[in-house]
């Protein structure tokens, strides 16, 4: 049983888990969203696949590390640490944990084209699209699993897809240019800081000749293209939903007789089926040949290695929130911290908050909390015991009152179909009458 009253420094661990995760969503966004428009590191700017891969390695080495602490608590204390890890990798790769490759594809995909979505959507309509991924999950939860929507959720989901909609309306072109200067300018003003002298003296080398002088001027100043983003985005929430329904749906179709596998057990062999598409597909296949000639870590600073481990910290902090809280109070996290990345934004990246945004923005999470609500079962009637014994009583009573052709016949006579024999004492009655 989980104590969702436990404490840690005196803190509960709900709000907790619940403030680590507002934080954590509102700042995952805004760093990833910077590290992808921000100045050249020594000329290059780093590949997402990278870092995809990165992210999985970190979070399996961080699940592991959670896996043999749990397998210790139930170990005796002199156990080895062999003898622990040889226990955590027949556990990982016991049965049928193969099948947990298709989701964890399926969630590789999904953060590369988190990458592709927040270089070209700013943070908050991002954030607020994303939110998407509810109804997918729950449209291939009623494919795949059978599952029944009550009327309620299937109006959330509605009032969800209105929110999105009201929020990629498109706003005025020339305000939208005017932003897009201002954010370049900002950039500009930085470049000179954080690159230093050396990365300016590279980029001025190379443009002096015809070749790689588009490639500089796009590396340099990256533009948005906001129909690229929206896609990508819409992408991710059905690769997100998918995955999910497929993770739940192995899930149940474990064998009843298989030992029950902790969640930390489940995000290692989730995080190891994703080293090998992101590995492969993404590091060698699609930048395979760019990798060779820049590096692995071309472009990389603290910025994008911070990027980096808050994606990886978010597997911990949603167990927290799923041990110690609860699903409403996880989209109460989620409303947050859109606010929070729409004034971060704002302050940041010249975000214009519109009249649009606001309204969209409260429909997508009006229609979360509604979604979250469980459904309205109302309680059996139930009446008091005495209202029961005045029933009881009444009822005795009308039985006395009604006329004997209507007062039901003995027990004896219904099971007989005929008039019940007289009894020794009638006879005697009878018998006495008589005399």
């Amino acid at each position: 049983m989980i104590d969702r009253a436990a404490l840690l420094g005196g803190v509960p661990m709900k709000a907790l888990s619940l403030i680590m995760l507002t934080f954590q969503n509102s700042a995952l966004i805004l760093i990833m969203h910077y590290s992808r428009i921000m100045p050249l590191v020594n000329g290059h700017r780093y590949f997402t696949s990278t870092s995809v891969f990165l992210n999985e390695v970190i979070k399996l080495g961080i699940s592991a590390t959670m896996a043999l602490y749990d397998l210790s608590s139930n170990m005796p204390p002199n156990t080895p640490a062999t003898s622990m890890i040889t226990e955590l990798v027949s556990t990982m790769f016991a049965n049928d944990s193969w099948k947990l490759a298709v989701p964890a594809a399926l969630y590789t995909l999904q953060n590369s084209l988190q990458y592709v979505a927040v270089s070209n959507l700013d943070p908050s309509t991002f954030q607020v699209t994303y939110q998407l991924k509810i109804l997918t999950t729950a449209i291939f939860s009623v494919i795949m699993l059978g599952r029944r929507l009550t009327v309620k959720r299937w109006c959330s989901l509605g009032l969800l897809m209105l929110g999105v909609a009201i929020v990629q309306l498109p706003q005025d072109t020339a305000k939208a240019a005017i932003q897009g200067t201002k954010t370049e300018a900002k950039v500009g003003r930085r470049a000179v800081e954080m690159i230093g002298t050396y990365a300016a003296n590279a980029i001025m080398a190379r443009s002096g000749s015809y070749e790689g002088i588009k490639e500089d001027k796009v590396e340099e100043h990256p533009e948005m293209n906001r129909s690229v983003g929206l896609m990508a985005v819409l992408i991710a929430c059905a690769l997100s939903g998918l995955a999910g329904v497929c993770f739940e749906k192995v899930l149940k179709q474990s064998p009843p007789t298989q030992k029950p596998v902790s969640l930390w057990i489940r995000n290692c062999q989730l995080s190891f089926w994703s080293l090998f598409p992101a590995f492969f597909i993404g590091v060698l296949w699609v930048d395979g040949e760019k990798i060779s000639k820049a590096g692995f870590f071309a472009g990389y600073n603290f910025v994008v290695w911070t990027a980096i481990m808050f994606q990886a910290g978010g597997g911990i902090i949603v167990a927290l929130v799923i041990n110690y809280a609860d699903n409403i109070a996880k989209n109460f996290a989620t409303s947050i911290s859109i606010i929070v990345s729409a004034m971060a934004s704002a302050y940041f990246f010249d975000f214009e908050i519109t009249i649009t945004y606001l309204i969209g923005t409260s429909v997508v999470m009006g229609a979360t909390y509604l979604y979250s609500q469980p459904d309205y079962v109302p309680p059996p009637t139930q009446i008091a015991e005495y209202e029961e014994t005045a029933i009881g009583r009444a009822s005795e009573e009308n039985e006395s009152a009604r006329p004997l052709m209507m007062q039901p016949l003995r027990k004896e006579s219904v099971e007989s179909e005929r008039p019940g024999s007289p009894t020794e004492d009638e006879r005697q009655q009878f018998l006495k009458r008589g005399d």
